[in-house]
């Protein structure tokens, strides 16, 4: 779907498409137009933010959208906006609109919206033969009337670019592990030195000398060679402690000899969200020119069981010299992230380490997929966090991690085992054992099974991959940025 800016006039004046009027409540109550007066009478139209509707008014088809109150119309409410815009026109097979909204920083706002439709345009659907048979989306292309065409234009380049890496996150999540595999995920980073990043690739004999014996094990069953990735993107000061993302890129988990029941198991393509994030957010951060040194790690394995796999009860010697107990072959994604945390942590000595994880299903039990796990060893950090996930609409809930919890994962014949006494407390144990890989290093966990992929879709997206976090760590790198 084409965004474009256009100068603003009365909607009566436009040649071509539907016009979108989008109205605040306050605006509905004060509006004498006589579209929004006929959904006034006859859909009760009051300007709030779950109301859209197509009238016809004087043989013209309007779209009159709500956008809610003035008083909470951020940034979020306003990506909402042009999500239902899209939407509403999508559903209605329309294939152009143009939307007016009249604002008092209309140009910003303009791009706000833009970038909620545009968010919401987003399909996966390269498998398909029949284009038009199957999901087909019919709108081609919004307009959105502003001011002043030029600022707005200005205001919506980087959140395009953003958008654009959301995308690249959602199409690697949404790709099925026949395609993205340790070996092609690994080719496809490569590519992004075009993108002006460092690219340095570790096959599993690099790995071996390292010491990285508890993510090799995981991947010891496939066919398929595990690798780590490192992303450098040198864009702060020289010299200057990098920021940190590391992700669990597990491109199929079947469990392994722990193997997974067989229903829903076509789901676990999805186990590399977390670093197909930390590879969409160095890819953007690139793109923006962000000015802050950054590192992405990612730890690439697919997780299989054969003659050759990991067993239960198999002990492994970690990068960082501790011993890990593996108990359940399918708690594969901390043993990946175990390695790349403590490699990241001591070879780049950064200001922090964050990390994404498909990492429990406990984690949906808790939260659903209304928030992601946070867990963290510093309040400033995950206060940081927290408000940049309210800031961007991808929120995350803050979980305690204690001695009592480290506890549970004591081996009676290692340092360590891999998953925690008991049935509870499942994700909080899942993060104490990453927190044993961090050291002293400020840290923060985001546990992201329930967000990373929706099967009913949500504000911003339709059913499928997410692209969960690209938004919140790119905020959060801007508030370290000079």
């Amino acid at each position: 779907m084409k965004i474009n800016f256009v100068k603003a006039q009365d909607y009566s004046a436009l040649k071509t498409g539907v016009a979108v009027l989008v109205l605040t409540e306050e605006q509905t109550k004060k509006s004498k137009d006589k579209a929004v007066k006929f959904a006034q009478d006859n859909f009760d139209f009051s300007g709030k933010a779950s109301q859209a509707f197509l009238v016809s008014v004087n043989e013209k088809l309007i779209a009159i959208v709500g956008a809610g109150s003035e008083k909470k119309l951020d940034e979020i409410a306003l990506n909402k906006v042009g999500s239902k815009v899209v939407a509403l026109l999508n559903s209605a097979k329309i294939k152009s609109g143009t939307v007016f909204f009249d604002s008092k920083d209309n140009n910003a706002d303009g791009a706000k919206i833009a970038f909620g439709a545009a968010l919401q345009s987003y399909r996966f659907n390269k498998y398909f033969v029949d284009k038009k048979k199957n999901k087909e989306f019919h709108l081609q292309s919004l307009s959105v009337a502003v001011k002043e065409v030029a600022k707005a234009e200005k205001e919506f380049a980087p959140l395009k670019i953003l958008a654009d890496n959301i995308f690249f996150v959602r199409d690697l999540v949404s790709e099925p592990s026949n395609v993205l595999n340790p070996e092609s995920y690994a080719a496809l980073c490569k590519d992004l030195k075009k993108e002006g990043l460092e690219v340095e690739i570790f096959n599993e004999a690099a790995m071996k000398k390292l010491g990285m014996n508890s993510l090799l094990g995981v991947g010891q069953g496939s066919e398929k060679e595990s690798h780590m990735v490192i992303l450098r993107w040198n864009g702060g000061k020289k010299g200057e402690a990098p920021l940190a993302f590391v992700g669990k890129g597990v491109t199929f988990d079947t469990g392994g000899i722990s193997i997974k029941p067989s229903a829903n198991m076509e789901d676990m393509k999805t186990d590399m969200a977390g670093s197909a994030v930390v590879v969409g957010l160095m890819r953007n951060l690139a793109q923006r020119k962000a000015k802050a040194n950054v590192i992405g790690a990612i730890g690439l394995v697919e997780n299989m069981p054969s003659g050759t796999a990991q067993r239960p009860g198999d002990v492994v010697t970690s990068m960082s010299g501790q011993t890990i107990e593996v108990i359940n072959t399918d708690a594969e994604g901390r043993l990946v992230l175990a390695d790349v945390l403590h490699y990241t942590n001591t070879k780049f000595k950064p200001k922090f380490i964050v990390d994404l994880a498909t990492l429990t299903g406990a984690i949906i039990v808790a939260l659903a997929d209304v928030y992601a796990g946070l867990f963290s060893n510093d309040d400033d950090l995950s206060a940081k966090i927290a408000a940049c996930g309210e800031k961007t609409g991808e929120r995350a809930w803050r979980l305690p991690i204690g001695e009592e919890y480290d506890e549970m994962i004591n081996s009676d014949i290692a340092d360590m085992k891999n998953v925690g006494s008991g049935r509870g407390a499942g994700s909080i144990t899942a993060a104490q054992f990453l927190k044993r890989f961090v050291g002293d290093t400020k840290w923060a966990h985001l546990d992201i099974a329930g967000v990373a992929w929706k099967g009913k879709g949500d504000a911003m997206a339709v059913k499928g991959a997410t692209g969960y976090g690209v938004r919140l760590l790119n905020e959060l790198v801007k508030t370290y940025e000079k």
